[in-house]
């Protein structure tokens, strides 16, 4: 019976394409197979499931589907979609197995259909069903699904990434410009074999986290350490970015918590242009620093830094 991707995700026919992402990111967080390594079932789901989104979130093949025309794999149904008459495959009559007990594989007016047959398909008798007339073309092989874990600065710069296919084959995966978390890349071709050919390998992206670089929409931020010298009388200061470390000036008087804004050292966005790194300054003072504690002995900020507050 052939499955309905509606079903698959648990979505109506006329849910959005948010409907339809929300459904699979909750999907696929339960089925996925690194968390599901003893439950084969999990795993057959799991691939059920990224390949009722793969065709729903396919807006052209979505109507194709809702249309008859294909079936979950993407793979046409029949020939003559319903049209009626007597073609193959038609909603009418087509051929029919009675119409070929006349003896010698004759026909109902002597034409030897075997023939037919030999001709179309290199051998006599081509069947019915399968590859023939009135059946569904070859089916493609099942989509693989892979977890690609991705680190920030990577998917910033859109760096190439290495995975290992199921056959044991590792090949280079470009990621796309705008790259982001739960995003799916698909390889045509690297998935399971099948008569109508191999399916496709789906990678879902996962982004790592990293050990001082955030992400916000397209900017990244970072907290920039301060010693109180540095902050008091300005300085110039060493900050990584995911191209390369840049020299950042501190100007006298900075507090913590003031932002800087490094240009176009953000994410690459998909139209190639980049967003900003944000850093935050952070005065770090100095545990048990006698020396420290005996300049500032007798000394008062004179301000009400709190007074906003009221009270």
């Amino acid at each position: 019976m052939a499955q309905d991707p509606y079903a698959t995700l648990g979505v109506s026919r006329g849910a959005t394409e948010k409907d339809v992402k929300s459904a699979y990111r909750k999907l696929a967080k339960q089925l996925h197979p690194d968390y599901n390594k003893d439950n084969p079932k999990a795993t057959e789901r799991f691939s059920e499931v990224t390949r009722a989104y793969d065709l729903l979130c396919d807006k052209d093949k979505r109507a194709r589907f809702d249309r008859g025309e294909i079936d979950m794999d993407g793979n046409p149904i029949g020939f003559g979609g319903g049209n009626g008459g007597g073609g193959f495959g038609g909603g009418q009559r087509g051929f029919r197995p009675e119409d070929f007990a006349h003896g010698g594989g004759a026909g109902p007016e002597g034409v030897d259909i075997g023939d037919i047959f030999e001709g179309l398909f290199g051998g006599r008798g081509g069947g019915f069903g399968g590859g023939g007339f009135g059946g569904r073309a070859a089916a493609k092989g099942a989509n693989r699904a892979y977890r690609l874990a991705v680190s920030l600065p990577d998917a910033a710069m859109g760096a190439n990434q290495r995975i290992t296919l199921a056959d044991g084959k590792t090949i280079d995966v470009k990621l796309p410009k705008g790259v982001e978390e739960g995003m799916q890349i698909r390889l045509a071709g690297k998935g399971e074999p099948g008569p109508g050919g191999a399916g496709d390998a789906i990678i879902t992206i996962v982004m790592t986290p990293h050990p001082f670089f955030r992400r916000e929409g397209d900017d990244i931020l970072i907290d920039v350490p301060l010693s109180l010298d540095e902050a008091v009388n300005g300085a110039k200061v060493r900050v990584p970015t995911v191209d390369s470390a840049v020299m950042l000036t501190v100007a006298p008087g900075s507090s913590s918590g003031k932002t800087l804004r490094l240009k176009g050292k953000g994410f690459t966005r998909k139209d190639g242009s980049r967003g900003d790194q944000m850093v935050s300054l952070a005065i770090v003072l100095p545990e048990g620093d006698a020396d420290l504690v005996k300049r500032l002995e007798g000394w008062r900020d004179p301000r009400d830094l709190r007074a906003r507050f009221g009270g």
